[in-house]
């Protein structure tokens, strides 16, 4: 069941609450609460970049992605939120799309290329919605949904809910903030 769809602002919007487990296995765990609580933090440090960022570091360019840092700050809003739907994938247990990397830095490029002029106001209201969805969403995990798992090419293999949680959106965007930081020395 796909819960998302893509807005024309290629932000994914939420279609349905998710409904992952009920019944005692469904209640949340410690290690849904530390990964939500994780996330909470890494958005809420965004948001205060992005609040804080000045019209001249908000083009500046970052040094890994090679995006202004407003690109970048509205990749991690809006792209890292598509790691939900994969989420919702694997617990529904549906097979996930056909995601290898150069599918990925496909949509990468084309995702900059669009929003390439993006405002400070477009991205915060990004951030805080999605990060609300992907927090409530979180929420909704249990120990066994976090130990379910999905075939991820551009990973090399299969990766659990936990891991994509850990890796695409806590890692990865945690390595695009502390890029923004770089390119504007924050």
């Amino acid at each position: 069941m796909i819960y998302f769809r893509i807005d024309a602002n290629d932000i994914p919007i939420l279609l349905a609450e998710s409904s992952f487990e009920s019944g005692p296995e469904g209640i949340m765990g410690k290690r849904t609460i530390d990964l939500a609580e994780r996330f909470k933090a890494l958005n809420n440090e965004m948001i205060a970049f992005v609040e804080n960022c000045s019209d001249e570091n908000w083009r500046k360019v970052c040094p890994g992605e090679q995006w202004p840092v407003g690109v970048v700050a509205r990749h991690v809003a809006a792209s890292h939120f598509g790691a939900l739907g994969l989420i919702t994938l694997i617990v529904a247990g549906e097979k996930l799309p056909d995601l290898t990397g150069a599918v990925i830095d496909q949509l990468n490029f084309k995702h900059a290329e669009k929003h390439r002029n993006c405002t400070r106001d477009e991205v915060l209201k990004t951030l805080r919605e999605n990060g609300g969805s992907i927090a409530d969403a979180m929420a909704g995990l249990s120990d066994a949904d976090l130990d379910r798992s999905g075939h991820v090419p551009a990973a090399g293999g299969d990766l659990t809910v936990e891991q994509i949680i850990e890796t695409i959106i806590l890692r990865s965007a945690g390595e695009h903030l502390a890029h923004t930081k770089a390119a504007t020395g924050a």
